[in-house]
C-alpha cells in the first residue's frame, strides 16, 4: 500500500538523500529523478551523494528500505492482534485514504502506491530494485494474511487458503489506488472496504 518517506528535515545529508529521492520518485519517476535533482531538493553536493552511495540505484534500495521499515512500525499497530481481524483490514484501508488525501492536498495529485509505481517503472530495467520490491510486496500481503487467517479461525469468513485470498485482497486494493493515482480521484477507492468485505463473503456490520 505504501512506503512513507521520512517526516520532517535533519542536517544529516545521508537522511536528506534519502528523504528526497523518496519524494521525487513518488511524485515523478524513477527515469525522470536525476542525482543533480535529488542533490538539489536535499540541499546535498553531489560530491556528498557519491560519498554515501555509490550510484541512484544505491540510494533508491536504501530509500525504499527506510521507508518500509517505518511502515512496518503502523502495521504492527494496525494489524495487532488484539484487534478483531476484519477490523485490521478495514483500518488499514482507511489509514490508506486518510494518507493519500493528505498526499493530494500537499502534492496536488493522487500519488498511489508508491512501491507498485516503481516497481512497475523498474521491472524490465533494474533487477536489484525489482526484487528489493517484491520482497516488500510480498512481506505486506502477510499482514493481509494473517488477518484472514484469523477471521477464518474464528468463523467470521470461510477463507480456508488464507494466503491466496490475500493476494486476491491486495490486488483488488491496489488496483483501486491505481485508478484513483490514474485518474487523480481518490473517489474510486470509495468502494475499497465494502469490495474487500464482498471478496472475503463477510458482511459489513461483521467484525
Amino acid at each position: 500500500m505504501g512506503i512513507k518517506k521520512p517526516m520532517g528535515r535533519t542536517s544529516d545529508a545521508k537522511e536528506r538523500l534519502i528523504e528526497a529521492v523518496i519524494e521525487l520518485i513518488w511524485t515523478g519517476s524513477y527515469g525522470s529523478t536525476s542525482v543533480d535533482d535529488i542533490c538539489e531538493r536535499a540541499g546535498v553536493k553531489k560530491g556528498s551523494f557519491y560519498h554515501f552511495f555509490e550510484s541512484k540505484t544505491e540510494l533508491a534500495l536504501n530509500g525504499v528500505d527506510h521507508g518500509w521499515t517505518e511502515q512496518k512500525k503502523k502495521l504492527d499497530q494496525l494489524f495487532s492482534p488484539t484487534i478483531p481481524p476484519l477490523e485490521r483490514l478495514k483500518n488499514c484501508f482507511r489509514q490508506c485514504r486518510e494518507e493519500q488525501e493528505e498526499l493530494k492536498a500537499k502534492h496536488g495529485h493522487v500519488l498511489g502506491c508508491p512501491v507498485h509505481s516503481l516497481g512497475a517503472e523498474i521491472s524490465t530495467i533494474d533487477d536489484r530494485l525489482r526484487d528489493k520490491l517484491q520482497q516488500i510486496l510480498g512481506e505486506f500481503i502477510l499482514y493481509f494474511e494473517s488477518a484472514i487467517r484469523d477471521a477464518h479461525d474464528s468463523g467470521m469468513i470461510v477463507a480456508p487458503n488464507a494466503a491466496m485470498m490475500a493476494r486476491i485482497l491486495f490486488a483488488y486494493s491496489e488496483g483501486l489506488l491505481l485508478h484513483a493515482r490514474m485518474w487523480n480521484d481518490l473517489t474510486h477507492m470509495d468502494e475499497l472496504e465494502a469490495g474487500a468485505l464482498l471478496l472475503l463473503g463477510a458482511s459489513a456490520s461483521t467484525n
